[in-house]
């Protein structure tokens, strides 16, 4: 499935003009044969507009979502989406996928918060690994620092994901996560990783951009500069059950030996 990765920021702090570069985005990546587009965490919103995650909270089913699924649904691909969600008086930071139709596929919630930016302003989410069947394959979502935790992937890879859509707001000094750790957990987990940034200033934080869609082999087969950017690269089915086929970790895992690793 062709995989369009969004590196964009948008415009923080404007659901209204955020919608306007994902509408383009989605016509872009359609042209181009895409079967899903993925933007990068809080992409709606903005990432560092402090006070106003709050504000600017919306349900999974809310005018937003509402929107997404219209283009969606116009231009005849998925969409990923990064976005604060509203529930009661919590406040999730959440990533919704969203079908070719407009119906909403899945819905998570970051459960590994980074830093005291988030902690002060989301509550974790609890259901570690959130799935839907799209173009033939099981794509899984997770947000960011989640991605870090090897244990969270592997999740992912023994519930049967073959790609995982990582929405993130990865910033200086940190480019090293991008670069080295997603492939690697490609790898480690048998799995595409699509890992979709945001770029450059933003309140006070300089995110790095380079968004990739790592292989099963630990190779990128697509990776983005510093700047905005829309960049494609396909996740094969059949180069993901070779590469399966003759990488051993997950079968010769020893699950017995793990315990203490929860203790």
């Amino acid at each position: 499935m062709r995989t369009a990765l969004l590196q964009s920021s948008g415009h923080p702090g404007s659901t209204a003009a955020n919608l306007k570069v994902l509408d383009a985005a989605a016509a872009r990546a359609a042209a181009a044969g895409a079967g899903v587009l993925v933007a990068p965490e809080m992409f709606l919103t903005g990432y560092a507009i402090g006070d106003d995650v709050a504000r600017l909270a919306e349900p999974a089913d809310g005018d937003a979502a509402d929107a997404v699924a219209d283009i969606a649904g116009r231009h005849g691909l998925a969409v990923a989406y990064g976005y604060p969600e509203r529930d009661g008086a919590a406040v999730f930071n959440s990533v919704q996928l969203v079908a070719a139709d407009g119906a909403r596929l899945a819905n998570y919630r970051k459960t590994h918060l980074f830093g005291c930016f988030e902690r002060e302003r989301f509550t974790p989410g609890e259901q570690p690994v959130v799935q839907a069947e799209l173009g033939g394959l099981r794509v899984g979502l997770m947000i960011c620092y989640d991605v870090e935790f090897p244990e969270n992937v592997r999740a992912h890879a023994l519930a049967g994901t073959d790609l995982l859509l990582v929405p993130t707001a990865q910033m200086h000094p940190f480019q090293f996560v991008a670069e080295s750790v997603v492939p690697v957990r490609a790898f480690e987990s048998q799995m595409y990783v699509a890992y979709v940034n945001r770029v450059g200033a933003e309140g006070e934080f300089d995110f790095v951009g380079l968004s990739t869609l790592a292989g099963p082999d630990g190779v990128a087969r697509a990776r983005a500069g510093r700047g905005e950017e829309l960049v494609f690269a396909d996740a094969d089915p059949d180069l993901l059950a070779a590469s399966r086929a003759a990488n051993p970790y997950l079968s010769d895992r020893r699950p017995e030996l793990y315990g203490p690793l929860t203790a």
